[in-house]
């Protein structure tokens, strides 16, 4: 019997957990005051205290609350890691479901023996699992194999294609399951990198604002922020972006990209902060900066805040929205002006 509704895709699934996860964390953090003070009851669902001994770096998941909470005595010292402790429970999930996903093919290929092009195209969802049965191991090149194709859709002529490269190239007798699936992992990473830097940090800051009760928008809710050389949107901008005080960008960065990143950011912030003198700037960031990138930065943007700490710069906002002028320390003159040489023009 056919369900109801159209099956879902590795991404909407792991997009469905990421958000569950994220809201658990919020919840967490909201309760313990930013995991500062933690108890037993606060760690009594399993989901909140599996989540919060994953970003302690605690291997043992099946320890009870009290000792759980003993462990974040021992290593109060510690960064609490945001990342591995939303996205554990979603690599858990989507892996099952990639499992999942590779007995159905097996399923309806009759043990990868037939591959028939119009069951192929009725359930594009499992494209991940084809591509790797195939042997290609990026989308990119087995669009270079059968034409445009995604896990929403899968045209008839494109359908014929896959099923003809599978029955090539499949040997029902040399499958694998823990291969495939562990082909499949580089695909599962993307997407949990790709979910990371989309939901995770810019939920976490949207919450520390409207806990304080701060009007902001969103990227994707107004056109443009204006600056001198160009109009784009940040991350956040307070209270509005006709009306902006404020605006928040959030990037996640590894050492080997932090000056590429840097560099885009502070354009940014000298690009809008050169348009509008009393606009303050604010760099929320997470992963791993190098020391010397994070001081330049802070000598372009007003704050340069670690994600942990977005509930301390939801305070600073709210000073500065309500007038506290001291929160504003750079005063950008920045302006571009036509050429005029009286000596040239002679």
């Amino acid at each position: 019997m056919k369900s109801q509704s159209e099956p879902k895709t590795l991404y909407q699934i792991a997009l469905e957990a990421m958000n569950k996860s994220i809201n658990i964390y919020l919840q967490l953090s909201e309760e313990t005051n930013g995991l500062t003070n933690m108890t037993i009851d606060s760690l009594e669902d399993i989901e909140s205290k599996q989540l919060f001994l994953t970003g302690l770096g605690v291997n043992n998941l099946d320890i009870s609350s009290s000792q759980a909470v003993e462990e974040w005595k021992r290593r109060q010292a510690l960064k609490f890691d945001v990342e591995s402790a939303v996205t554990f429970s979603v690599y858990r999930n989507i892996r099952n479901v990639g499992s999942c996903f590779f007995e159905e093919v097996e399923e309806i290929t009759e043990g990868f023996t037939k591959f028939d092009a119009k069951i192929l195209k009725s359930r594009p969802y499992l494209l991940p699992i084809y591509q790797h049965l195939s042997g290609i191991f990026s989308k990119s090149a087995l669009k270079k194999q059968i034409g445009s194709v995604s896990d929403h859709l899968i045209s008839v002529p494109a359908s014929e294609r896959l099923a003809k490269l599978l029955q090539e190239r499949v040997n029902p007798n040399n499958i694998n399951k823990g291969e495939i699936l562990q082909r499949l992992e580089a695909t599962l990473e993307g997407i949990i990198r790709d979910l990371v830097g989309r939901l995770l940090l810019e939920s976490i800051v949207e919450n520390a604002l409207i806990n304080k009760g701060l009007k902001f928008q969103r990227e994707n809710d107004y056109k443009k922020l204006v600056g001198v050389i160009y109009d784009f949107r940040a991350d956040f901008v307070l209270p509005n972006a006709t009306k902006a005080k404020a605006f928040i960008e959030v990037r996640k960065s590894s050492s080997r990209h932090a000056s590429l990143y840097a560099k885009d950011k502070m354009f940014s912030a000298i690009n809008w902060k050169g348009y509008n003198p009393e606009l303050l700037g604010v760099l929320v960031v997470d992963g791993e900066w190098t020391g010397q990138t994070l001081r330049t930065m802070a000598n372009v943007f007003d704050y340069v805040i670690p994600i942990e700490r977005v509930s301390e710069l939801a305070d600073i906002l709210d000073a500065y929205l309500n007038g506290d002028q001291s929160k504003l320390k750079w005063l950008i003159k920045f302006e571009i002006l036509p050429f005029k040489n009286t000596k040239l023009n002679e």
